[in-house]
């Protein structure tokens, strides 16, 4: 299929592409958002569903009243589209509904910490917070190595699985970076893990909207234990996350939170819980947020996760191809083999801070990207070769700059005319260094276009 010169078919089902925004010389123009990896805007079909679904929106679980039923028949039935969507077995596995991919990995590490048979968790060197902190207090971490392109290393993933045996309690690691983009060949290392008698959480928050994911491999060894992701990076908004994994690792002792809706029966002096995933969402639940999940996998399941991850792979690579060209900038990760990545592109470009970079794409051309460290500090540490006396200096002193990069990251609505923009505009600031360092001097002032009335 060719690409070259097309506005994405998937564009039209986007919501907010063509919102116009103010620029600093007063004039507006329409944004090009290169900022997915943090949240994708709305899908049409999903604020149509949700809008349609608010009509019969009601209490769930409780309520004997026509909208009440209905309204539970539209949650649990969610469940098993979200399920299906990733290749869930549904009569062995759970779907929890959470906030997020954060709150996921936490329940998870509490329930697991039930069980201090196994302590030990091995992480990654390129795993973004959520999926390294939650762990810390808990058990004991250690963390797999990178090569000097920020990839994973198996070998070192064998090696320390060797070392701790039976210890190790659970592999956690990303389906996909959300600094380099790389994908981790989640399956073979399924199938490694399984052979030392461990288990695999794959946190597939930068990889579910994008590629198609199947839990179950193509033979039992290649299961994936655990998956996590979360709505908001797939084209649905209102903040619902999605933890599953096997029914019976939920079924005994408290759950994560308590309260209303995670019982069975109770008296002052005794607590039956509910059953799993009952017992794990307690509270009344975000019930518009499924709606808008749920929706969201119809969508994307009708435009075709093969065909979203050919054409992003596609613009990824028009993109590197055009960037390496522009004087002095530093692209981050492997330029030359890059087969393996979503769409996620970070750098930097020499004598520019990353924060005034971000900001110059912003105020001048209407380029949203995202800069900094991209909540993996570690990892970013590493790519950019920090020493230890940097990072301690920081820490003795918050107002000197902290290390980072710029990031740019797709949608399936992102074109190649909108990362001709972007590439012309670094041409410009990087020829023109020294006007716009200047322009650009006073940070303190760089929400002052925020207030602006935006325009359709």
């Amino acid at each position: 299929m060719h690409y070259e010169n097309n506005v994405p078919y998937f564009r039209s089902y986007v919501h907010g592409v063509n919102i116009k925004v103010p620029l600093a010389n007063g004039n507006y123009a329409a944004e090009i958002n290169f900022d997915n990896a943090a949240t994708t805007p709305p899908l049409k079909t999903v604020l149509y569903d949700m809008l349609n679904f608010s009509s019969m929106y009601s209490s769930i679980h409780r309520g004997t009243g026509y909208k009440s039923q209905y309204s539970s028949q539209m949650y649990e039935k969610s469940r098993e589209i979200v399920g299906r969507f990733v290749g869930a077995d549904l009569r062995e596995d759970t779907v929890i509904f959470v906030k997020n991919t954060t709150e996921a990995i936490n329940k998870l590490a509490y329930q697991l910490n039930r069980c201090y048979r196994k302590n030990v968790i091995l992480s990654t060197n390129m795993e973004h917070h959520s999926n390294d902190l939650p762990w810390r207090k808990k058990f004991n971490v250690d963390y797999i190595d990178v090569d000097k392109d920020g990839r994973l290393s198996l070998k070192d993933l064998e090696y320390k699985l060797r070392r701790y045996g039976n210890s190790v309690r659970l592999v956690t690691i990303t389906g996909a970076s959300n600094v380099t983009g790389y994908i981790n060949p989640i399956h073979e290392i399924a199938e490694l893990v399984h052979s030392y008698n461990s288990k695999l959480l794959v946190d597939a928050a930068q990889l579910v909207a994008h590629t198609p994911i199947n839990m179950q491999g193509t033979n039992p060894k290649q299961k994936i234990d655990y998956l996590a992701f979360s709505s908001h990076k797939m084209y649905a908004p209102f903040g619902i996350g999605v933890l599953i994994g096997p029914k019976s690792d939920f079924e005994d002792g408290e759950p994560h939170y308590a309260g209303g809706g995670a019982v069975d029966i109770v008296t002052h002096d005794y607590i039956k819980w509910a059953e799993t995933p009952h017992k794990e969402e307690a509270g009344s639940p975000n019930i518009i947020g499924v709606v808008a999940l749920a929706s969201a996998i119809k969508t994307l399941q009708s435009l075709g996760l093969e065909n979203i991850h050919g054409y992003e792979k596609w613009l990824t690579n028009y993109a590197i191809k055009r960037l390496k060209p522009i004087p002095d900038i530093k692209l981050y990760g492997d330029t030359e083999n890059y087969g393996d990545r979503v769409g996620i592109i970070p750098f930097n470009i020499e004598g520019i801070h990353h924060e005034t970079l971000a900001n110059i794409l912003s105020k001048e051309g209407g380029i949203a990207v995202r800069n900094g460290c991209f909540c993996a500090h570690p990892y970013l540490h590493s790519l950019l070769n920090v020493s230890r006396k940097v990072i301690e200096d920081r820490i003795s002193n918050p107002d000197l700059p902290h290390p980072g990069m710029v990031r740019i990251s797709f949608g399936m609505y992102n074109s190649s005319q909108e990362v001709d923009v972007l590439v012309n505009s670094l041409h410009n600031i990087s020829n023109n260094k020294e006007y716009f360092l200047k322009k650009y001097s006073d940070l303190n002032n760089r929400n002052r276009f925020i207030g602006s009335k935006f325009k359709v």
